[in-house]
């Protein structure tokens, strides 16, 4: 079934609104795609009203990690995202996904990951996007996958690229952010992308700087203690493509956990060389990937998979391995020499291991009465590779030092979600409600505006998303309703398969697709693109435009026929105030003391529809006398801080006052 029709106007009544400027009761209307009022609402005949008493409404959720590249059309695992608020994924993650080119590689090597692509045309990332449209509940954005941009161009080759080389994957990557994608991922521990230096990826990174997209890295080495290195080669490549381009390179960094101190250090020390970066983390210590990447050398899994299963069946490989690779693996930072009680199966996609899922290398080869290296050799080989693992770390991570990382204004909410697999890791069914159950309910380390931050507004801007992650007039209707009190991650690792609870009604771009916790038979989600790409969308029917006055106390009246403030297609406007105190009328001496009230009143108005003076784009200011510029001038600074909105000053006629800011 397809997308739903939307007749009439939909009404959220009686929650309270969240925006990470702030929170307020207040009755959200949704006409077509776009909210359109916002305030104490009269409902209509002929409206759906949705009682939220009791409950938060909140800017849908986005997690910029996802592996659903092939799974996002499946009714369960839409249904696990939803439950947990998330309107729209990011994929094409790690370096590998199946644009550009046909999908084969990505389906002979990460199906274990996403899944395979039964709806992709092999057309790109256009067709890709296009084929989203109307296929889903969810919205999903798409980042070029460095790694198969290279095999597309080099194929199974493990030496450095050439400049023809080079040049061909520059195109590549051109096209798909002019096809909408919003950035660039790379996967520095899969092949082949553990054969693209930083030269190579700096080169791939320019188109996406100039299309204002993203450089999103799994670092190069295991993270953990080793996670200096990989940041020293984002660096570099932050760097280097900026000097290319022209145009400075904003990256992201993948699912990064270490211990807390490294992970703030390593992001002070990116700042601090002007690198603009943000990451995402999930609220669980244990991680979750294919079994090859830690098991096997790279120069094996370049091999066609046919190869490589042949390989591994050969007595004299085998050997080799045990001598020569598996000590490495025992060095490996995130696992040690303890590699096979750290090492959980997920999925294992051979009849005769089925009895596995859930058991350790190490019980596994216990029952099988046979070696864990030996084991781990046999399952892969049944297995054709299609296998992925939960990894232990050495030392697991308090609550109290994962809130430290998720505090850093930089987070992202990102789930690494797996959902293929028997045995799955409980992050793909729970991150979203753990991160409000654990970290804004239980311990507060986020306020409900911080997590609106974190998971809605910050990732819609960092990827370009358009009018989302927001609760404005004129945004789009991406919205959950939350149970404050009840929110909770039910999956662990012992039952990894529960979905979430206390999200119970959601809508994508104003349609419902759960209701009183069930999916619903619509399908509006799209494949949204980057701003900016060379895409032009069918042109949308939008509501009139509406116009919602705003009016305090708290800042000095009209003098005539105008309003205070209005809000109007999701921008706020404001009159031009001066100085006078709102309770008193009281005008001060100094232009100075004049400036702090005049902002005052400006930010009394903004505050009444929960935003601040930080949220302000563009002022424009008139002096009386343009001498006292620099006394304004100190005095205004006071009330801002970066990045500092627009300002025009001019010399104006002003009756008794120095100073009015509009």
């Amino acid at each position: 079934m397809t997308d739903s029709v939307r007749t009439g106007r939909t009404l959220l009544r009686g929650g309270r609104i969240v925006n990470a400027s702030g929170e307020r009761d207040a009755d959200v209307v949704v006409e077509g795609a776009i909210i359109t009022e916002i305030g104490t609402v009269t409902a209509r005949a002929g409206d759906t009203v949705l009682d939220c008493t009791g409950r938060l409404v909140m800017p849908g959720f986005i997690d910029v990690h996802a592996h659903v590249d092939g799974l996002i059309g499946d009714d369960a695992v839409q249904r696990a995202l939803l439950r947990q608020g998330v309107t729209t994924v990011v994929v094409g993650q790690d370096g590998v996904s199946c644009a550009p080119g046909d999908g084969g590689y990505a389906t002979e090597y990460f199906a274990a990951i996403n899944g395979s692509y039964p709806d992709y045309s092999g057309a790109g990332v256009g067709a890709y996007l296009a084929g989203l449209n109307a296929a889903s509940r969810l919205n999903a954005a798409y980042l070029v996958p460095a790694g198969t941009v290279r095999f597309e161009v080099c194929g199974r080759s493990q030496e450095a690229a050439d400049a023809s080389q080079r040049s061909a994957m520059v195109a590549l990557v051109e096209q798909g952010m002019r096809a909408g994608a919003v950035g660039l991922s790379s996967g520095l521990d899969y092949v082949p992308g553990l054969f693209q230096d930083a030269g190579e990826l700096a080169a791939l990174c320019g188109p996406v700087a100039r299309a204002g997209g993203v450089y999103v890295s799994h670092m190069r080495g295991g993270y953990e203690k080793n996670a200096a290195a990989g940041i020293a080669e984002i660096t570099e490549i932050a760097h280097d493509a900026a000097a290319t381009a022209g145009v400075a390179l904003r990256v992201h960094i993948s699912h990064f956990h270490a211990d807390a101190d490294i992970v703030l250090s390593q992001l002070d020390g990116l700042a601090a060389s002007g690198v603009d970066a943000t990451f995402d983390a999930y609220p669980y210590t244990r991680g979750c990937s294919l079994i090859s990447m830690p098991l096997l050398p790279p120069e094996l899994l370049m091999l066609p998979v046919n190869e490589v299963v042949g390989a591994l069946g050969d007595a004299g490989v085998r050997k080799r391995l045990r001598r020569d690779w598996f000590p490495r693996v025992a060095l490996n930072p995130s696992l040690g020499p303890g590699w096979p009680h750290m090492i959980t199966f997920a999925h294992l996609d051979a009849p005769e291991f089925a009895w596995a899922h859930g058991l350790t290398i190490a019980e596994a080869a216990t029952r099988a009465s046979t070696t864990p290296i030996e084991l781990a050799l046999d399952a892969m080989k049944a297995c054709r590779l299609r296998a992925n693992i939960i990894m232990a770390v050495p030392h697991d991570r308090s609550v109290s030092e994962l809130g430290r990382i998720f505090a850093h204004p930089g987070h992202m909410g990102g789930s690494d979600g797996i959902f293929i697999g028997a045995h799955p890791h409980p992050r793909a069914r729970g991150t979203f409600a753990r991160l409000l159950r654990e970290y804004v309910r239980e311990t507060r380390t986020w306020t409900w505006t911080d997590a609106v931050h974190h998971l809605s507004s910050g990732p819609a801007a960092r990827f370009g998303l358009g009018d989302r992650g927001v609760l404005a007039p004129g945004a789009v209707a991406d919205i959950v309703v939350v149970d404050p009190g009840a929110v909770t991650d039910v999956a662990t690792y012992d039952e990894p398969m529960q979905d979430s609870i206390g999200i119970d009604d959601v809508l994508v771009a104003g349609v419902r697709v759960l209701a009183g916790g069930v999916l619903t038979a619509a399908l509006p989600g799209q494949g949204l693109r980057h701003r900016g790409a060379d895409h032009h969308p069918p042109k949308r029917r939008d509501p009139p435009m509406t116009k919602t006055a705003v009016q305090t106390a708290n800042a000095p009246q009209p003098a005539g026929p105008y309003s205070q403030g209005v809000i109007a297609n999701g921008f706020f406007y404001t009159a031009g105030f001066g100085p006078q105190h709102p309770a008193s009328g009281a005008v001060a001496d100094s232009v100075a003391d004049q400036t702090r009230q005049t902002l005052r009143n400006v930010g009394a108005v903004l505050a009444e529809h929960g935003l601040t003076l930080d949220d302000c784009v563009k002022t424009t200011v008139h002096l009386a006398d343009l001498a006292d510029f620099a006394e304004f001038n100190e005095a205004y600074q006071e009330f801002f801080s970066a990045p500092y909105p627009v300002r025009t000053t001019v010399g104006s006629q002003l009756a008794d006052i120095l100073v009015e800011i509009a």
